[in-house]
């Protein structure tokens, strides 16, 4: 089966907000041999819908909506779908009802206003996707040809929650011949440059990806390795994904840290339970971002005692114990103050480890010997103490973000003797 997405609003094309929701459904059609054939976003024009799903129905007679069921005025997918289909709108009383059951559940009082009962419009002959997390109902609309339009809401938890519990089964119902499907494993990795890591798996003499695409999915967390299986049954695709990543991940060796979605965070934390050990962050450039990275793991506390932002000079001196002489001879962007910190941490705060960042993370405050996006990071484990300087690619934003990264990465690294 071969499905276009089309997803709708002018934010998407004004680049206000990011198209989640097709990414998430082709991920999620893809776990049942599902194809995305193709995806586009249109504004909120009734005309722009239009043609975009007059176009998709021609190509492959199957597609999902996502935004435009709303109750405003620029909620305009039912009608422009239901013009395409020859259809006229009509209020439906079993909506009626539920929309009215709705707001009394959420505690409303009065009368529900007239724009929500707007939502109650449904073309002829149009079939309900209960919406049982939020007011828009889906609708399912096809013609006499078997073409169909499956609309859902924008908002993305409702339309993953109708997605699944409404629109999935009526497609897998029409599903013809054996099932197949498109599945993926992930190795992630960190602290090494795709071309590096593509040579390292190159070199491995005698390789077999048992025909599974492989790829390179370089960010500022690192590079993921992707395998993917198409067109076999969910038993072989699990086995032989397993069996190749297996065969891969020795090729990264210490600069794998996890599989599927694992956060290099969670990873850390791990090890350091494992070792019977605590942490203590020192924070400069980054500004709390590896705090918050460890504190979104939940369970972190067991092993985070807290942290340090010192964002001045003054600070890296008075909290954290760097020495004055420090500073002036080698700067607070350097690997001497950054070992500082990260044992000045662990001592503040009685932890067996301390990690440190201290950067230019920009858009300004460069120099020559030390431009934008220099970064010296440093982990005390124990009283031993490794640090390193890089520059780290990207805006300030990524700066940061690829620092708190490569932080992380070292504590792992020092704990499993790695580094």
């Amino acid at each position: 089966m071969h499905i276009e997405l089309v997803t709708i609003g002018d934010e998407l094309l004004l680049g206000f907000t990011i198209d989640t929701n097709g990414a998430w459904l082709a991920r999620e059609l893809a776990q049942h041999g599902i194809t995305i054939a193709r995806r586009t976003s249109v504004g909120d024009g009734a005309g722009e819908i239009a043609d975009g799903v007059r176009g998709a129905l021609e190509r492959t007679g199957a597609v999902i909506t996502t935004g435009g069921l709303g109750p405003t005025s620029d909620d305009l997918t039912k009608p422009a779908i239901a013009q395409l289909f020859g259809r006229a709108m009509r209020e439906d009383p079993d909506v009626v009802e539920s929309l009215h059951q709705r707001w009394k559940s959420l505690g409303r009082t009065g009368e529900i206003p007239r724009s929500n009962l707007q939502q109650a419009q449904i073309p002829e002959g149009a079939g309900i996707l209960a919406n049982n997390h939020g007011t828009a109902p889906g609708i399912w609309l096809e013609d006499d040809r078997g073409r169909w339009v499956a609309m859902l809401p924008g908002v993305p938890r409702e339309m993953r929650g109708m997605f699944t519990e409404a629109l999935l089964p009526r497609i897998l119902a029409r599903r013809v011949g054996e099932p197949t499907v498109v599945r993926s494993h992930t190795i992630r990795t960190t602290g090494i440059a795709e071309s590096a890591l593509s040579d390292r798996i190159r070199n491995v003499a005698g390789l077999d990806l048992e025909g599974l695409a492989l790829a390179y999915l370089p960010g500022w967390e690192g590079v993921d390795l992707r395998l993917t299986s198409r067109g076999t049954s969910d038993e072989d695709a699990v086995t032989r994904l397993a069996r190749v990543a297996d065969r891969l991940r020795p090729a990264a060796g210490a600069y794998a840290y996890g599989d599927g979605n694992t956060d290099l965070a969670a990873a850390v934390l791990a090890a350091l339970r494992g070792a019977g050990k605590r942490i203590a962050v020192a924070e400069s450039c980054t500004g709390g971002m590896l705090g918050a990275r460890l504190t979104a793991i939940p369970g972190s506390s067991d092993v985070l005692l807290g942290g340090i932002i010192a964002y001045h000079n003054d600070v890296k001196v008075a909290a954290l114990g760097v020495r004055p002489e420090t500073l002036a001879a080698h700067g607070a962007v350097s690997e001497e103050t950054a070992r500082e910190m990260a044992a000045g941490a662990r001592r503040a705060l009685g932890a067996e480890v301390g990690v440190s960042i201290t950067g230019i993370a920009g858009p300004d405050g460069g120099t020559p010997e030390k431009p934008v996006g220099t970064v010296c990071i440093a982990a005390d484990v124990d009283g031993v103490v490794k640090s390193f300087r890089a520059i780290m690619i990207g805006d300030r934003q990524e700066v940061r973000q690829r620092s708190a990264q490569s932080a992380l990465s070292l504590v792992r690294r020092v704990l499993n003797g790695t580094a």
